[in-house]
């Protein structure tokens, strides 16, 4: 059975490799792996990652070839001070270009054979003679990668209105779509900015508790659904599935909170008249 290890790569991409050496691996370790140009240093997330749970990626390419050294951590130093470098040098050859870039990372391989710029630009942008000038000046193969608000957030981090660190910058391993829906189905699609990450997206955790609601949502009614109550109709404008409370209104603006099973029964008695 082939040994395969889940890796972060520098520049926040998450990949998987080959362990053809057998090597004692535990999460959090540096090693060295090899890339299509050279070699890189990653982490490891992941030492014994079952095959099954990959397939469909297709052959695995990339291999540990060892396990991080004190000279490689001291490389990586010099490293870390070169893109520091290229930064300063990327803003002040951008000037001369008549588009706007916000530079957000700066990623070196390992081995220095590509360094990759991430940046935030509204709209498209044509940066091929930037590229070329980049190239000429660094003398190593340059990537100019856009990205969105998300992996801004990711690369950047930061504090969010949990008070925790932002998911997406800590244990999210890729952006699941959330949807406007999953704000309905948790009554918080009132105000989308409260809602809304510094991205400038629907939060992630909608994801994690959708599951939950949709199963709460069971035996409950829908918002514009009626019933008669005490001889008047009324019709679910709000629905709270935590305390079970169902949220009535009729058409002079009387309003009258219900709990599950009071609706229930009214409903079963107007279904039961028809």
């Amino acid at each position: 059975m082939q040994n395969i290890v889940e890796i972060e790569y520098r520049s926040g991409n998450f990949g998987y490799c080959n362990n053809i050496h057998n090597l004692e691996l535990i999460p959090e370790m540096q090693v060295i792996v090899n890339v299509e140009r050279g070699e890189d240093i990653v982490k490891v997330i992941s030492s014994s990652i079952k095959e099954e749970s990959i397939k469909g990626l297709g052959e695995i390419d990339t291999n540990i070839l060892r396990i991080a050294t004190e000279s490689d951590f001291e490389k990586l130093t010099h490293v870390i001070e070169s893109e520091e470098e290229a930064v300063k040098k990327f803003n002040e050859l951008l000037v001369k270009y008549p588009f706007e870039m916000k530079l957000i990372d700066t990623v070196y391989q390992f081995d220095g054979n590509k360094l990759t710029f991430f940046f935030t630009a509204d709209g498209r942008v044509d940066f091929r003679m930037f590229v070329r000038e980049l190239a000429s000046y660094f003398r190593t193969r340059i990537e100019l990668h856009q990205t969105s608000g998300r992996d801004q957030a990711k690369r950047l981090g930061g504090i969010g209105m949990c008070g925790h660190e932002y998911c997406c910058s800590t244990f999210l391993r890729k952006f699941n779509q959330v949807t406007i829906k999953m704000a309905k189905d948790q009554n918080l699609s009132g105000n989308l900015s409260k809602i809304s990450g510094p991205c400038g997206r629907l939060l992630c955790c909608l994801n994690y508790e959708e599951n939950s609601y949709l199963e709460e949502h069971k035996g409950f009614p829908e918002v514009g659904d009626k019933i008669i109550y005490n001889k008047n109709e009324m019709y679910v404008y709000k629905i709270d599935y935590l305390n079970k409370k169902i949220h009535m209104t009729d058409d002079d603006q009387n309003f009258q909170i219900l709990d599950l099973e009071q609706y229930t029964f009214l409903s079963k008695q107007r279904h039961g008249r028809r």
